[in-house]
């Protein structure tokens, strides 16, 4: 019965509240129960009125379902305007106990028999952050919308604000576990990425950035501001700087037990020639410094 719709499975109506699903669960569980009934094909159709109902019975997975069908395990993943959250719907299964409980318990509840179950599984959603927030650590409010089934049976959707303690220095692609912030009491992941920044790059736990600097800088020397993630900081130019030559400022990295590195990459850049004194400037110093950079390609 792979692929067929759930709500045929079951033998409901795709409006059927949460107590006509359960209702029509225990029904079929009892009909196709392997130890009641030894038919042929009759442990397949146990499967399969369990697998329905396991989604069905989930209000976050039944709206999934609804809006995706086969798909509703891996749905596309809109971004949602004015929140940093990726990711519609991630029911990510850690192992399969969250399975056999949803399948199994009303069924057993049905005949009198209870037992203990692990609580729901974890949920997963993509939190993108600014490299200043995961650089210094940082207290984000931010919102989710999850889908919740009222008394009726009737699906909609409820604004969820949930607290995010980012920790200092925290990894792209590490997880954050929020206890109970999911739906139904579960765990909420969230998958941290990082926003692209229009000065830094970060490789692990290093951080890298272009540093402009003047021709004069570069032949003298010279000490200048530059930008870290945590504020302006003084580096030293050496005399005879080239351009793309890296200086190493150990520590200034992504913080950690061993915080990475800031590198900076020098980049020359020449004043504009916008005046009659500027090109005077340039055609004289071209005069005396009697400079060939291509030498050394036989130009």
């Amino acid at each position: 019965m792979a692929g067929e719709d759930f709500y045929k499975v079951l033998g409901v109506a795709r409006t059927a509240s949460a107590d006509d699903i359960k209702r029509a669960y225990r029904k079929l569980a009892r009909k196709y129960h392997p130890d009641v009934h030894k038919g042929a094909g009759t442990a397949e159709k146990f499967q399969a009125v369990g697998n329905a109902y396991d989604v069905l019975r989930n209000p976050e997975k039944r709206a999934a379902y609804d809006a995706y069908g086969a798909d509703w395990e891996n749905p596309p993943r809109p971004a949602q305007e004015g929140q940093n959250w990726d990711g519609g719907f991630g029911f990510a299964r850690e192992d399969m106990s969250r399975a056999d409980a949803g399948v199994f318990r009303d069924f057993f509840d049905a005949f009198g028999s209870r037992g203990g179950f692990s609580r729901p599984s974890p949920q997963q959603a993509r939190l993108a952050l600014d490299l200043e927030d995961v650089f210094a650590g940082a207290r984000k409010i931010v919102g989710l919308r999850m889908p919740e089934m009222d008394p009726q049976g009737r699906m909609h959707w409820r604004d969820h604000k949930v607290v995010v303690n980012v920790p200092k220095g925290i990894g792209e692609g590490q997880h954050l576990r929020l206890k109970g912030q999911g739906a139904e009491g579960a765990d909420l992941i969230l998958e941290i990425a990082l926003n692209p920044h229009p000065i830094f790059r970060v490789d692990g736990r290093d951080i890298s950035v272009d540093l402009p600097i003047t021709p004069w800088e570069a032949a003298l020397g010279a000490r200048i501001a530059m930008p870290t993630p945590g504020g302006k900081v003084q580096v030293k130019v050496p005399p005879n700087a080239r351009s793309g030559q890296r200086l190493r400022l150990k520590g200034r990295g992504m913080p950690g037990a061993v915080p990475g590195d800031l590198y900076a990459s020098l980049l020359i850049v020449n004043p504009p020639v916008k005046t009659a004194k500027a090109r005077e400037f340039y055609e004289r110093m071209a005069g005396e410094l009697k400079f060939d950079p291509r030498k050394d390609q036989g130009a």
